[in-house]
């Protein structure tokens, strides 16, 4: 990848957002140790077409993410690859805090007391995120949780596994449209620790050539593969 076209601290508990250019590639790096990163993705151009968390899945015929992975859409296009991961694993099945979770987990918190150093929850930062791009909680889906692994046993129960992403770890998403991207940094909401503790995270963004042809994303899936021509077919 290229320079870096600018650089970014998203603070625990915090809500971000920006237009992830196509040719462009978005870094998170998990600068402390035991982060989560909650994020939603929208076509810019048509918002209605949205990350697919099913599609996603079914589609690659796995659980997790990681690198040689792609982001689909509800319309079968890729909204983004993850050209490069250094932890192996992100969950795509845990969901998002909401206040009614965060209160009974870690005990009443309000502004007024409290100031930044409230119990944030992911949900509301999300709603709140997408209300500046005209959107709103009818708008909501499945987030992908970066840095964070949830492993499910014989009988369904979801289990949190701590220390998944050491200080340092990182993950490359290539927008392959332009995607509305919003990320949030409140902790997982099964992580089973009683604290009140998120994790900040750094991010850069950086110019990149196209997928080629032998784009490790394009190709580590039969589907992959159409789903890329149907990307590429929307720009002609």
């Amino acid at each position: 990848m290229g320079a870096p076209l600018f650089e970014d601290v998203i603070r625990e508990g915090a809500t971000w957002s920006h237009v992830l250019k196509r040719g462009t590639a978005l870094r998170l790096v998990d600068t402390h140790g035991g982060a989560n990163v909650g994020a939603l993705f929208y076509n810019w151009e048509n918002p209605t077409e949205r990350y697919n968390m099913p599609d996603t899945l079914k589609a690659q015929h796995t659980a997790r993410l990681t690198k040689g992975d792609v982001l689909y859409s509800d319309m079968g296009r890729v909204l983004c690859s993850i050209i490069d991961d250094s932890v192996g694993w992100h969950d795509p099945l845990g969901g998002c805090s909401n206040g009614d979770l965060v209160t009974r987990k870690y005990g009443p918190s309000r502004y007024q007391e409290h100031r930044n150093a409230r119990h944030a929850n992911a949900w509301d930062g999300f709603v709140i995120e997408l209300e500046k791009y005209g959107l709103g909680a009818r708008d909501m889906v499945a987030p992908l949780n970066f840095f964070s692994r949830v492993s499910v046993d014989p009988d369904g129960t979801m289990r949190f596994e701590a220390g998944q992403s050491p200080a340092g770890s990182f993950v490359d998403l290539r927008a392959e449209m332009d995607v509305l991207v919003v990320l949030n940094t409140c902790q997982h909401p099964l992580d089973p620790s009683p604290v009140y503790a998120p994790r900040p995270v750094s991010l850069s963004v950086r110019r990149v050539p196209p997928p080629a042809a032998d784009d490790i994303c394009r190709i580590s899936r039969p589907e992959n593969q159409r789903g890329f021509t149907l990307t590429e077919r929307y720009f002609l």
